[in-house]
């Protein structure tokens, strides 16, 4: 089963909450891993089985990063706050890099998200 990435900015964790719940089916057919607060948020509205990784500001964004340069994340969905800066950034930009070093399908934002999860690609 191939794992889809979900990790979203703390201004943006209902808009995960509304997607994952509306795309919940699409989702099941991944194996889903989040960082922590995302990934326990997404799970406890909708049911859906996240693993867990750190927080992003303790190394979240990294460990997904990690899997994506290992082969093992096939897509990113990391919906992004670009109002406020974060003390993380060079950990997001890492994940931003590596999907695109990689060539792994990543949305920043839930246009993008839902393109990718109705695609015939995926």
């Amino acid at each position: 089963m191939r794992t889809l990435a979900l990790i979203a900015h703390d201004g943006r964790k209902q808009e995960m909450v509304a997607f994952a719940r509306e795309y919940a089916a699409r989702l099941r057919t991944f194996s889903l891993v989040g960082t922590a607060t995302t990934a326990a948020t997404v799970a406890s509205a909708t049911g859906l089985t996240v693993e867990q990784v750190l927080s992003g500001p303790y190394g979240g964004d990294v460990q997904i990063a990690a899997r994506v340069v290992a082969g093992e994340v096939a897509v990113v969905i990391f919906l992004v706050d670009p109002l406020n800066a974060h003390p993380h950034d060079p950990d997001i930009q890492a994940v931003l890099r590596v999907c695109n070093v990689h060539n792994i399908p990543l949305a920043t934002n839930l246009a993008t998200a839902t393109l990718l999860l109705t695609s015939n690609e995926l």
